[in-house]
C-alpha cells in the first residue's frame, strides 16, 4: 500500500503515575487533559492496569473517561488499551456505546491482549491463551456494535456501528501489525517495547518500521491507515531541570524493572534515557532527538507520554505547553481548533 502524506494528529497519553493517592491521580489526569485541549492536542488517551499501582493505577479506563468528558468539548477520547480478554466483551459494546453518545463522538477505543500474566488469574483465566480469548471476545464486541443478534437472539441497546471505524489494535510484533491492517483497525505502536536477545541495540524504528510494513500490506484497498506512534518525552524550560527530574524517573523505573527479574543495561543517565526510550530536554534538545526517529515519519497519530520521567504535575502542565507550542509544530503538526472536526478512519 501506498503512503500518503496527510496532517498529524497530536496525543497526549497518561498513565496516572502521578506521585499521590488514587484520587488525587485521577483529579490531575483529568487536569493534565483539560491542558491538552487548552492547547489543541486532538487526542488524550489512557491505559488499563489491573492490581499494580505502579504500573498504571487505573482499571476502569471508561468510567475515567465519562468523567473527562464531561469536563472537555472537543479533544478525542482514547483507550490505550483495556484488555480485552479480561473484559465482558457485551459489558464493554454497552459501555463504550454510552460513553460514545454521551462525549458526543469522541471515543477512540484501544484493544490489547494484555501484558501482565499475573493478573489473568485473579480473573480465573491463564494468560497463555489470552490470544484466543482476545479474538473471540473482539468478534462479540464488533457484532454487538453493529446491531447484528447476539447468542439468545438479543440486539445491543444502543448499536454503535460508528465505533467500528474507531478501533485501534496494539502490537509488539509483525504478526500483529498484520492482523490489524487486516482488520482495518488502527495500528497502536509503543513507546518502548522489548529487545530481542541478538538484537539488544535495535532501535525502535528498526523494531517498528516493519510492523508498519505488514500493517500497510495487510489494509484492505481504500482503506486509509491508522497508526498511533507512542513516545516517552518530557520537555522542560532548560536542560538541568529536565535530566534532573529524569535520573530520578528513571532510576525509579530502572529499580522496579531490577526488583521483576528484568535486566538493565548500564547504569549511566544516558544509558537509562536509551533503555527507556526516552526523549528528554529543552525543546529544541527533543525536537532534534525526536527527527532521529525513523518511525515518526509514517504515523499518522503523535502521541506523547511523561512516562517513565513521570515529574511532578506543575511540570506535566509545562510539558503539555512546551509540546503544542514548540515540539509538534516542528514535527509536521498543525492545530485544527474547530469543534466540530470529526476524524472518519474508515474512508481512504
Amino acid at each position: 500500500m501506498t503512503e500518503t502524506k496527510s496532517r498529524k494528529w497530536l496525543g497526549f497519553f497518561t498513565r496516572l503515575l502521578d506521585d499521590a493517592t488514587a484520587g488525587v491521580r485521577y483529579r490531575l489526569a483529568a487536569e493534565q487533559i483539560a491542558q491538552a485541549e487548552r492547547f489543541g492536542f486532538d487526542s488524550a488517551w489512557v491505559a488499563q492496569h489491573h492490581f499494580h499501582a505502579d504500573e498504571g493505577g487505573l482499571p476502569a479506563p471508561l468510567v475515567f473517561l465519562a468523567h473527562v468528558a464531561a469536563q472537555t468539548s472537543r479533544i478525542r477520547l482514547g483507550t490505550g488499551v483495556i484488555t480485552l480478554p479480561l473484559e465482558n466483551p457485551i459489558r464493554v459494546a454497552e459501555d463504550t456505546a454510552v460513553l460514545d453518545l454521551l462525549s458526543r463522538g469522541r471515543l477512540e477505543v484501544g484493544f490489547g491482549t494484555g501484558g501482565t500474566p499475573s493478573s489473568f488469574a485473579a480473573f480465573g483465566l491463564e494468560s497463555a491463551v489470552r490470544g484466543e480469548i482476545f479474538a473471540r471476545h473482539l468478534k462479540v464486541v464488533l457484532d454487538a456494535w453493529a446491531g447484528r443478534e447476539l447468542e439468545g437472539g438479543d440486539r445491543l441497546y444502543p448499536a454503535a456501528p460508528d465505533l467500528i471505524a474507531r478501533v485501534w489494535q496494539a502490537t509488539f510484533s509483525v504478526g500483529g501489525g498484520e492482523r490489524a491492517g487486516r482488520a482495518g483497525d488502527g495500528l497502536m505502536l509503543s513507546r518502548t517495547q522489548p529487545r530481542p536477545a541478538d538484537r539488544l541495540d535495535a532501535s525502535l524504528a528498526d523494531l517498528q518500521n516493519p510492523i508498519i510494513d505488514a500493517y500497510l500490506e495487510a489494509l484492505p484497498v481504500g482503506r486509509a491507515p491508522r497508526i498511533l506512534g507512542s513516545r516517552s518525552l518530557f520537555v522542560a524550560d532548560s536542560r538541568v531541570e529536565a535530566l534532573r527530574f529524569a535520573e530520578a524517573g528513571l532510576r525509579r523505573g530502572a529499580e522496579r524493572l531490577i526488583a521483576a527479574g528484568h535486566r538493565v543495561e548500564g547504569d549511566t543517565l544516558a544509558d537509562l534515557i536509551r533503555a527507556f526510550d526516552v526523549h528528554v530536554g529543552t525543546a529544541d534538545d527533543v525536537v532534534e532527538s525526536l527527527a532521529a526517529d525513523r518511525t515518526l515519519d509514517r504515523v499518522t497519530d503523535l502521541v506523547f507520554q511523561v512516562h517513565s520521567v513521570d515529574p511532578p504535575h506543575a511540570l506535566i502542565l509545562r510539558s503539555i505547553e512546551l509540546i503544542a507550542t514548540k515540539v509538534a509544530p516542528a514535527l509536521g503538526w498543525v492545530p485544527e481548533r474547530r469543534a466540530e472536526t470529526r476524524r472518519i478512519g474508515a474512508v481512504g
